[in-house]
């Protein structure tokens, strides 16, 4: 067990190397710089020349490379050019929204999918099967963005359930119970959005798990034996049935950070992913180097801890 963890985790150092040599190499080559029409038409231009070469922009990109990672080791991921600010302190303020919409879209997401999935797989070809497939094959259908702005304009705008932005309600003391249960009442909404459209392949799967569990030969023993139904479904289809699951929580995450970029953005909810496209679009490369790192880096920390714990439910795919 350890030997496998410690292999995965040597396998992913260069992973996060490269990626973020790809990420540093790409936000160099976006088109402009912070100062491309952002400034005052009427400045010298020699001057803007002058900040650029103090700002290190035209010294060689392993050169900035170097400086840049050297910074991210330590934890500093430089300065904002837009906000004024150090890039840590800008990414501290957004990731905690951004934590507490993926952590409670996630719980959302296997509250929906595994009981339609075990419906499903367990009277497959009735009924209740089609219609619970239909729904799958709709959210695979259906693009995020298209859905979050029906849900948006529904509940938050048509029937005014739901806010239509923002984290909190202002003027609310943090710490309160009347702040948290406002941060919760904000977050529902892009959480649920984002989770219906993530459930079909935890739904999808699980039944095919299911559908193929039944027809294993331990459980036709079982059956033969007498056991009954419900024994046989707690006991055999599904213990063997949902331990897989695991498999799909890195990709999971990877959905959510690439979900979260539109979630975010469509709701107005201050988390990493508005923050990461108002950074693009302000040429704020500090900020995207370092927000897109972090959603690489979690991606990859997300399909590591799916393979340590499917080597755990499973010690079959351990690396010998």
């Amino acid at each position: 067990m350890w030997k496998f963890s410690l292999r995965r985790i040597m396998i992913m150092i260069p992973q996060l190397i490269v990626l973020s040599i790809f990420i540093f190499v790409l936000a160099k080559m976006m088109p402009g710089d912070a100062l491309s029409g952002q400034i005052d038409p009427n400045i010298d231009p020699e001057r803007i020349e002058e900040i650029r070469v103090q700002m290190g922009w035209y010294d060689p990109w392993h050169e900035q490379y170097a400086s840049w990672i050297g910074g991210v080791v330590t934890g500093d991921f430089g300065d904002s050019f837009r906000f004024k600010m150090p890039v840590t302190e800008i990414i501290s303020q957004r990731i905690v929204n951004s934590f507490w919409l993926s952590l409670v879209t996630l719980i959302l997401t296997y509250l929906i999918a595994i009981p339609l999935g075990i419906t499903s797989g367990r009277y497959n070809d009735t009924l209740r099967d089609q219609l619970i497939q239909g729904y799958s094959y709709l959210g695979f259908a259906t693009p995020l963005f298209i859905f979050a702005l029906v849900m948006l304009w529904v509940f938050g705008f048509k029937l005014g359930w739901f806010p239509t932005s923002g984290s909190v309600t202002p003027g609310l003391e943090p710490g309160t119970f009347d702040y948290f249960m406002s941060k919760f009442y904000h977050l529902l909404l892009p959480a649920l959005s984002m989770a219906l459209i993530a459930t079909y392949n935890t739904i999808l799967y699980l039944r095919n798990e299911i559908v193929d569990t039944k027809q294993k030969d331990f459980v036709l023993t079982a059956k033969a034996k007498g056991a009954s139904e419900t024994r046989i479904y707690n006991q055999h289809i599904l213990r063997n049935s949902l331990l897989p699951i695991a498999a799909f929580f890195g990709y999971e995450i990877t959905l959510l950070i690439g979900g979260s970029i539109f979630i975010e953005n469509i709701f107005g909810y201050p988390g990493m992913g508005q923050l990461l496209v108002e950074s693009v679009t302000l040429r704020d490369y500090s900020v995207v180097t370092a927000t897109t790192l972090l959603f690489g880096a979690a991606s990859v920390l997300g399909a590591l801890l799916s393979d340590i714990i499917l080597s755990i439910v499973d010690p079959r795919i351990r690396i010998k």
